[in-house]
Formats: structure tokens, sequence, C-alpha cells
């Protein structure tokens, strides 16, 4: 036996800090100040808010009855477009990742336009597809008697546009990342299609599916340009957070900041808490 096996072994945790701090060591140096004027551009922002918050109306404006209405109502449209992006964008992120078919590359263009487009183009796509007068609008208005826009399905079809991309490309990153060696074996095995993918390919590529969802979440909370082009700002029906920040904006600047920190502090808790911890770093 060798004196390197004689020798105590530090505990996992003390390996853990040491290799930890490794890494910090070849971190080059001046990586720090573009990193900080980075944070910096994102948080000083933040800090004006605090600062020009006014505290003393804090809870009056936050338990108004126009501002409960609006937070109610993004936090139930967030989960409702939410689940919608996970059910029609989980099979399209793994479409877009095992999928053998000519033309995925422009497919994913397609999929991925949201990210690039201005949110109010996407309201105004809706709005000429879905409208009364859209393709798809018109036809549920005279079939069904259904109309969509000014209503809270279309805030609901406005956020999933919006958000569907974030969650595709955190899932299709996590499927190709976890390869298909394992799927394969299952099948060796005899195991289905359909079963392999939830016994076997769900499991590996669930962080991403996680990390993905978050995002989503958020980016529904926070959606603005598609939903008032789209569902308009009405109280109780369409009108989100985002959508009365703006409308207190023009009255009451005490009022946008108190609910503008509001949808702050939503957004942290919900990143800071549902986030899945290895898609942090953390192992």
């Amino acid at each position: 036996m060798s004196v390197t096996d004689d020798a105590p072994q530090a505990p996992p945790t003390e390996r853990k800090r040491d290799r930890r701090h490794e890494r910090d060591v070849a971190l080059p140096r001046w990586m720090w100040v573009p990193a900080v004027v980075a944070f910096l551009v994102i948080a000083l922002p933040v800090a004006g808010l605090l600062i020009e918050a006014d505290w003393a109306r804090m809870p009056e404006l936050l338990t108004s009855e126009a501002a409960l209405a609006a937070l109610r109502l993004s936090l139930e449209t967030a989960a409702a477009s939410t689940v919608l992006c996970i059910l029609l964008g989980g099979p399209l992120a793994a479409v877009l990742a095992r999928g053998r078919m000519p033309g995925l590359r422009t497919l994913r263009s397609v999929v991925l336009l949201p990210l690039v487009l201005p949110p109010v183009v996407g309201g105004l796509a809706l709005l000429y597809l879905v409208g009364a007068r859209g393709l798809v609008g018109e036809a549920l208005r005279l079939g069904f008697g259904v109309t969509v826009p000014f209503t809270t399905v279309a805030v609901i079809l406005a956020q999933t546009f919006v958000a569907m991309p974030f969650l595709v490309v955190s899932l299709e990153g996590a499927l190709r990342t976890a390869g298909e060696r394992y799927e394969a074996v299952a099948a060796t095995l005899g195991a289905s299609p359909a079963l392999t993918f939830r016994r076997v390919t769900v499991p590996l590529v669930l962080p991403g599916l996680m990390s993905g969802t978050v995002l989503a979440f958020a980016r529904c909370l926070g959606e603005f340009g598609a939903t008032i082009t789209f569902a308009g700002n009405l109280q109780g029906t369409t009108q989100t957070l985002p959508l009365l920040v703006y409308l207190q904006r023009e009255t009451d600047d005490a009022g946008a900041i108190a609910l503008s920190l509001l949808l702050v502090v939503v957004a942290i808790l919900v990143i800071a808490f549902a986030r899945p911890r290895n898609t942090e770093g953390i192992r």
C-alpha cells in the first residue's frame, strides 16, 4: 500500500470547496471588470426604483383593487400559458433535437422568431390571425360565435407566443446534451418509443425542462407588447401587471414604481426558488 493510500482524505465538503477555489483562481482577473459593469447595468436601474419608491404609500398602492386584480390575472394567465408552453413546446423541442427530416433548420428559425421580433409585431400577427376578420378568427366567429381578441384567452395566447421559445431552447439544448445512448439501450431491451421517452428521456432532461419552465413563466409575467396589442387593457379581463404599470405611469408615478417593484420581487422569487440548482453551476 502506498503512502498516498494511507494519507487521510479530506471531507467531501472541503474537497468541493477546494475545487471551487481552484476554479476561481483559474478565472482571468480582467474578467471581473466587465462582469461588475454588466451586473451594475442590471442592478442599478432596480436600485433607482428602490430609491424613488414612496415607501409610506406602498401598502396602499399594492393593495388597491386594480393592483390586486392585475396581480391575480398575471399569475393565473402566466400559469396557464406556461402549461401550454410545456404541452406544445416540449414535443416541439424533441422534434427539433431528435427529428430526422429536411427543413429542420428553417423550422427552428421560425420557432425562435418571437425571441427577436418586437412583441407588438407578435400582437399584430395574432390579431390578424385570430381577430374578427382573421383567417381563424372569422371562422370561429361565424361557426361558433366566439371572439378571442380583448379577452383573457387573448392574454394567454399572447404570453404563450412570446414565451414558448424560451422553453424550446432550454429543452432542446438539454436533449442534445443528454445524447441518445440511453434511449438506444432502452430500445434494444424492447421498450417502446413512448415508454422510452417517459421513463428514460424525461428524467434525463428534467433540469432543462424545469429551467425552461421557469424562464417561460417569468417571461409571461413580464409580457406587455403583444398583450396590449392583441388583448387590450381591460381591468379584470386583460389588464396584467405590466399593463397596469404602463397605465399608472401616465397618472401616478408612485403607483407605477410600486407595481414595478412588485413585479421585480415576484420575478426574483420565481427564478431563485423554482430554478433547478444545477442550472446555476451548483453540484
